[in-house]
């Protein structure tokens, strides 16, 4: 069963988004438990009991806001928590990546959008789960395909940079066999996890924590066109 929290201020909005998620529920045949929050401050408080697997979360409340919220959840190490921001201004969306929100929607929130993406984080969890198996010269390591933020090919060796990068001989098409959806290839050298990137410029694709990926000439539209994707 599926723990789904709405955080809004308004309790008209929780109501709506209740209804709307049980409506969800009952078309998808998922099991859904849905959590209400009137404020950040107070999901805070009960989450350690009560985790969710997607946060239905408004952006502006008064004291912590959605943002903040979602980067204390964030630091606290939950990376495969799916967070869906509501809100009412699409000028907060760019805050969102540092946080790697699944996707925002616009009040009032459209039935038939909210759907799409509830279903999207559902495959998002199940493909969280998943762990790339990567024998090394002396250990196998098990990891998380969520945590890997890029792969590059130097010579005859494979490089993963995930929380800590593990280098190993082996064909990049193997380990790309691997992966999901999320990752991009980007010329012949690099694979890049669409969910990691902050920033793209014509020549560089910039990652969270600080990393650049180099784009080969025509790359950037396809990382662009990929990124719209992801978050339609």
């Amino acid at each position: 069963m599926l723990t789904v929290s709405l955080c809004d201020d308004n309790a008209k909005e929780r109501e709506y988004l209740k209804k709307l998620v049980s409506e969800w529920s009952e078309e998808a045949g998922e099991g859904v438990r849905v959590l209400e929050f009137p404020s950040a401050e107070a999901l805070l408080f009960s989450y350690s009991d009560c985790p969710p697997d997607i946060l239905l979360l408004d952006i502006e409340m008064p004291g912590l806001s959605g943002v903040e919220l979602a980067k204390r959840l964030r630091s606290g190490g939950n990376r495969l928590l799916q967070i869906i921001f509501i809100t009412a201004y699409s000028d907060y969306i760019a805050e969102g990546y540092d946080v790697a929100a699944l996707h925002y929607l616009l009040k009032p929130v459209d039935r038939i959008k909210l759907f799409s993406v509830l279903s999207r984080a559902v495959e998002r969890i199940s493909d969280d789960g998943k762990k790339l198996v990567l024998e090394l010269s002396d250990e196998t390591a098990l990891v998380p395909v969520c945590d890997i933020k890029f792969i590059e090919v130097i010579k005859n060796y494979v490089t993963v940079h995930a929380e800590r990068d593990y280098t190993l001989k082996k064909p990049l098409k193997e380990i790309e066999a691997g992966l999901d959806g999320r990752f991009l290839r980007v010329g012949r050298s690099y694979i890049v996890n669409l969910w990691y990137i902050v920033r793209v410029t014509r020549s560089e694709i910039f990652l969270k924590g600080g990393k650049t990926v180099p784009l080969p000439r025509g790359g950037y539209e396809k990382v662009n066109r990929a990124l719209i994707a992801m978050k339609g």
